[in-house]
């Protein structure tokens, strides 16, 4: 028997780098105590292949909907109006992954604005809680998300690297912040922060198949790699990896409902 109950918060398994072995990864995630993946959408040509992960492994895979940032191009309305016609049709755990990306490509900042602050809009009209990329753009996610907090919206900052001032901030938003592989990386700081959030604060994640932890950087990272974060994390906060396990399930499930 595994001996964590488990929940991967955000990872894309349904890409291609997964398409060979989707049985095998899912036996090795369930046989590390990983019980629930939720999948955050990338645009409209991963919808199709996310749901039928769903349909595979109905309580296992668990989709969400939203456009990337990276995924904003000059005329983005279509995309946008897929995602909104499939929140209309049918349920999902949650709107993402939205956000801002400011790595790549700067030129369509205001595009990006847009397109996040209406599908923060459309989480706010159907309940759902929201998954945040925030790459290079921390501040200005917080920004929005500041300006359109009703007291309701709710969400994880997917990746969070940040600084501890960033981190308060965030929990002030009555937001989690989602711990990766990035935590086992020697140079990150995300360790030294983690020691000082509240674990209720917290949520795993792998973002399968990219950021690797330790040992296995470099090669594909898969759901059932969360047992390394899990360690890293009970080793900087100084407790028990039960306690990371439990706590982290519990805030998850509370997050997207304790009906999955």
């Amino acid at each position: 028997m595994p001996l964590y109950h488990l929940i991967d918060t955000h990872a894309h398994i349904y890409l291609d780098e997964f398409e060979a072995d989707n049985q095998l990864f899912i036996d090795r995630a369930k046989q590390s105590g990983v019980e629930k993946i939720f999948m955050p959408n990338i645009d409209v040509a991963s919808i199709e292949p996310m749901l039928g992960m769903e349909e595979k492994y109905p309580n296992i895979c668990f989709p969400m909907m939203g456009l990337h940032p990276c995924y904003v191009q000059q005329d983005a309305t279509a995309a946008l109006e897929m995602v909104k016609a499939w929140l209309d049709k049918r349920k999902f755990w949650a709107v993402g992954e939205i956000g801002l990306d400011y790595h790549w490509d700067k030129s369509n900042i205001d595009l990006q604005k847009q397109a996040f602050e209406q599908q923060v809009i459309w989480a706010k009209e159907f309940n759902l809680p929201i998954v945040i990329h925030s790459r290079k753009s921390l501040d200005d996610c917080i920004a929005i998300i500041k300006k359109h907090q009703n007291g309701v919206l709710k969400g994880i900052f997917h990746c969070f690297s940040g600084s501890l001032e960033e981190a308060k901030r965030i929990e002030g938003l009555g937001f989690l912040m989602g711990i990766g592989g990035v935590i086992t990386y020697k140079n990150a700081g995300v360790k030294e922060v983690v020691k000082h959030i509240p674990l209720e604060s917290l949520v795993l994640e792998t973002d399968a198949p990219y950021l690797t932890p330790v040992p296995f950087r470099g090669k594909r990272n898969e759901p059932s790699y969360l047992e390394y974060i899990v360690d890293t994390l009970a080793e900087a906060k100084e407790i028990v990896k039960e306690t990371v396990a439990e706590q982290t399930t519990q805030n998850a499930l509370k997050l997207f409902g304790h009906s999955v």
